[in-house]
């Protein structure tokens, strides 16, 4: 396992972020930010009952599988990026893994990747990693009892609660996919009115039950018990490949978390096999080559720089990126020295063409020469204590393999989509990869999570992540330079206009909210320009020099954030 650390001299750079009535003052306890109103509650009552941001954080995780469950749940994995109150930084891998009985050739049919087959069903799941992980992030650095917390969620699954319109969306858009799951359209489908609508009541018995299981038993029953013994039967009935034996096998990997600096703050963010941290840190390292600031945040040359440098790293995503303990990812990615001489390929007057990846310091020189609905969920929570998290939670796309474990209400995740089926061949988010990125045995697939935090002089001032596939990346970029750059507080920061560049396709994505000038601008640049509506969805916390804190959840969806 790699070492990621990028150590860099930090300079004094004062935060500016203005304040506002809802932002101004100290919390008695702490911060929640999460895509659910009810999931808020839930970790703003944990601080309440004498937990710690650790606490809330899993109280939210927890919650959000019941209230926002085509998100994300106990079915699927996570990241956690922690910073402890004596200042410790951790990261937490519950990446789901590939079975032991994965082959690098399990989705091809006739030679050629079926996308069917990643996607929904049986071979498309990945062992679940997110409850592994909240325990382990419980045992050793909450104050609440596990069971306390699955409890409270248990009580939500079991009364119910009202759809949003994002949730009644995903029912819409996934409707002939559940239907084809006996188990998952008894809960989602004939549990709801034929035609869904928000504040419908949706209630999950199942779920509440393996809830309380967990609560009694404790999490051996879902990874040596009951839960995995029921996986393994319904997989060998549907030819799945998941056994007792690999969730039995399944543990959560502690890592050391990528650090890098910018403009005199540090960015802390998490490793391989998340490509989020690494090309964070790579295209801030890029536009600390360019003064943004003097750019302005609402104009074309701001939007142009940025999209370029996201370009080049995300080619450096597609060939280098894999999960550490299987692939030889180069730490030079980080280099600051290698930025800069991707720097001086970076116009400013046209867009340019980017046709392979890079070679950073590092790199196997001879391998190299052979060789947007929103999705997933953010939560980040802060304590006065000095306990900041930021965790991202996913299944993948929206209810993930549409699966749901009979008899547990328990639904599991499709991130075996994930790996590279066939190098160079697009996964549902139209992201490729190579062979450091193929399937193995017990291997965990690229993410693109990216749950980071900024410190400046030690102290944490921002806790910020994403939902939305490869646009965790960019949202989270985006997030940072506004914070930095631009001395806006989270509030402003992600209301602000978004944009994407993934190298292939070739296509920028700008959001509506740019207005016709700046688009029409980049495309007198070069750039193919797709305009959407909007692009994804982040929370974040936040305090600023002045101690001034701030909670945010995305305004483009209907989350909410809380101070106690």
């Amino acid at each position: 396992m790699g070492t990621w650390i990028l150590v860099a001299a930090v300079a004094m750079l004062a935060s500016v972020w203005p304040a506002t009535a809802a932002e101004s003052g100290a919390p008695q306890k702490g911060l929640v930010a999460t895509v659910n109103p009810v999931a808020t509650e839930a970790g703003l009552q944990a601080l309440r009952d004498g937990g710690n941001a650790v606490d809330a954080a899993i109280a939210c995780a927890l919650t959000l599988g019941v209230v926002d469950g085509h998100n994300s749940g106990i079915g699927g994995g996570c990241f956690m990026t922690l910073r402890l109150a004596d200042g410790r930084i951790l990261t937490l891998d519950g990446r789901e893994m590939a079975p032991a009985a994965a082959t690098r050739d399990m989705f091809l049919r006739d030679g050629k990747a079926d996308p069917r087959l990643s996607q929904d069903g049986a071979l498309s799941v990945g062992i679940p990693g997110q409850m592994a992980t909240l325990a382990f992030a419980s045992t050793h650095h909450g104050r609440l009892p596990l069971g306390r917390l699955l409890e409270a969620a248990a009580r939500v699954a079991e009364q119910g609660f009202a759809l949003d319109r994002h949730y009644v969306g995903r029912l819409r858009e996934t409707r002939s996919q559940l239907a084809l799951f006996p188990e998952s359209a008894a809960i989602f489908l004939r549990g709801l009115p034929e035609t869904p609508s928000a504040g419908d009541r949706l209630r999950q018995p199942d779920l509440a039950a393996s809830y309380r299981q967990m609560a009694a038993q404790g999490v051996d029953w879902f990874y040596r018990g009951e839960f995995a013994r029921k996986t393994e039967a319904w997989m060998k009935a549907h030819g799945g490949a998941v056994t007792a034996s690999d969730f039995a096998r399944y543990e959560v990997v502690p890592r050391e978390p990528v650090r890098g600096t910018y403009r005199g703050y540090e960015i802390v963010s998490f490793p391989p096999p998340s490509s989020g941290g690494v090309h964070v840190v790579q295209i801030l390292n890029l536009l600390e080559r360019f003064d943004v600031a003097a750019l302005g945040d609402g104009s074309i040359e701001f939007v142009h720089v940025v999209a370029e440098a996201m370009k080049l790293a995300f080619a450096d995503r597609a060939r280098w990126l894999g999960d550490p303990d299987f692939a030889k990812v180069p730490r030079g990615l980080l280099s600051k020295d290698y930025a800069a001489g991707l720097a001086r390929s970076l116009r400013m007057d046209r867009a340019s063409a980017v046709p392979s990846a890079g070679l950073p310091p590092g790199a196997d020189r001879d391998w190299f020469t052979r060789e947007r609905n929103r999705h997933t969920t953010h939560f980040s929570t802060a304590d006065t204590e000095g306990n900041w998290v930021a965790c991202t939670a996913s299944l993948n796309t929206s209810f993930g393999s549409k699966v749901v474990v009979p008899g547990t209400g328990i639904l599991l995740n499709n991130h075996m989509d994930d790996f590279s089926a066939q190098p160079g061949v697009p996964n549902f988010f139209g992201l490729v990869g190579a062979e450091a990125n193929a399937i193995e045995a017990r291997k965990r697939p690229l993410s693109s999570m990216s749950p980071t935090l900024v410190l400046k002089d030690g102290r944490p001032i921002l806790s910020v992540g994403a939902a939305g596939g490869p646009t965790i990346i960019s949202q989270t970029l985006l997030a940072i330079l506004r914070t930095i750059d631009f001395g806006k507080a989270p509030r402003e920061a992600l209301a602000a206009p978004r944009l994407h560049h993934q190298w292939k396709p070739d296509e920028l994505h700008v959001e509506k909210a740019w207005g016709p000038a700046v688009i029409e601008g980049l495309r007198r640049r070069g750039h193919t320009v797709v305009v959407d509506a909007s692009l994804g969805a982040a929370q974040a916390v936040g305090r600023d020099a002045a101690g001034r804190w701030s909670a945010s959840a995305d305004p483009r969806g209907e989350g909410s954030s809380g101070v106690w």
